[in-house]
This record gives C-alpha cells, sequence and structure tokens, in this order.
C-alpha cells in the first residue's frame, strides 16, 4: 500500500489566455494566479511533515507551477507524466471558455460520470480518468517506499477518490494498492 497525497493544483490565472482568445487546451497554459502561489506555498508548508520522497505533476501550467513551489520548499525534484493531466470536456480540443466546460461538466454530473449506454458523448468519462491516473500512479509508486505527492486536477481526484468540489490549493489523501490493477 502506498500512501498518495493527491493534490489540486493551487489557483490559475486564465486572464492571459482569455484575453488572447485561445480556445480548449490552449487554457492549460494558465499560470496559477497570486492567490495560487500563495495556495502552492501554504500546501508546502502543510506536507512538509509527511516525509515525501517523491513528486510526479500532471505536465498542464497550473500543475506544474504548483509543483515547482511544493518541491522546490520541499527539496523534491518534479517528475511530470501527461496522464494526470485534466479531464477533457471535448475530445475535439476546441470548447472556448468556461461556459462550455461548465456544460459539459453538467451532462457528466447528469450522467453519473460515464458515457449512456451505446452513445459516446464528446468528454472523457471518469473511468477513464481513473484508468490512466491509476497507470501513472503504478509508474511513479514503483520507484519509491514513502508517501507521494501527485499535483493534478480536481477531475482526477474526483475519479480516484470521489470526492467532488476539491478546492484549489487542498489535497486528499489516497492509499494506493498496485494489487488492485491486476
Amino acid at each position: 500500500m502506498i500512501q498518495i497525497y493527491l493534490v489540486r493544483h493551487g489557483a490559475p490565472d486564465y486572464a492571459p489566455v482569455d484575453s488572447r482568445g485561445w480556445p480548449g487546451t490552449a487554457a492549460d497554459s494558465a499560470p496559477l494566479s497570486p492567490d495560487g502561489v500563495k495556495q502552492a506555498e501554504e500546501l508546502a508548508d502543510l506536507l512538509g511533515g509527511i516525509g515525501a520522497t517523491y513528486l510526479v505533476s500532471s505536465p498542464y501550467t497550473r500543475a506544474l507551477h504548483s509543483a515547482a513551489i511544493i518541491g522546490h520548499r520541499l527539496a523534491l525534484g518534479v517528475k511530470v507524466d501527461y496522464d494526470l493531466r485534466d479531464w477533457l470536456p471535448d475530445s475535439t480540443g476546441l470548447w472556448r471558455g468556461v461556459a462550455a466546460v461548465r456544460a459539459a461538466q453538467a451532462e457528466l454530473d447528469e450522467y453519473g460520470g460515464e458515457w449512456p449506454e451505446g452513445i459516446p458523448r464528446s468528454w472523457e468519462p471518469l473511468s477513464r480518468v481513473r484508468e490512466r491516473a491509476r497507470a501513472a500512479l503504478a509508474r511513479h509508486t514503483a520507484s519509491t517506499d514513502g508517501p507521494v505527492l501527485a499535483i493534478t486536477h480536481a477531475m482526477v481526484v474526483r475519479a480516484l477518490t470521489g470526492e467532488q468540489n476539491v478546492p484549489h490549493g487542498a489535497h486528499e489523501y489516497y492509499r494506493y494498492d498496485p494489487a488492485d490493477d491486476d
């Protein structure tokens, strides 16, 4: 059993993205807001006593920014795993703005996180998010015995733990058992 702290990145600043009118996945380049930086610093202080031996992050800028702050404070290098990325509200990557993401999430919630029987949707079902996140955790926990920090996104935390509405800069404790993947 491996102790994992699933950390939601600090609050992002989407103004640089929105002001340029960038669609979809370009939003993933948004940095942390000043509040998000403070959240990451406070989280590093809070988690400093757990004895983390490994830090892995989503590749999205808001997560990497959080991971850099936390990793620096805890003297941990940052590994990056694409499978810890955020949920895809539209597989085309062309959504525009928060309203489109919220609409996709409302539909996901309406269907309990999974596509209706025989009707694929454009959004990523939670079972796929869970599958790829567990695969990432398997890759990164294989080389450490101590607690792992995984800097990721609310929907990844939800897919793994069932916890909804995890605030920015918060964490959920997750006991990962590689035997469950067999």
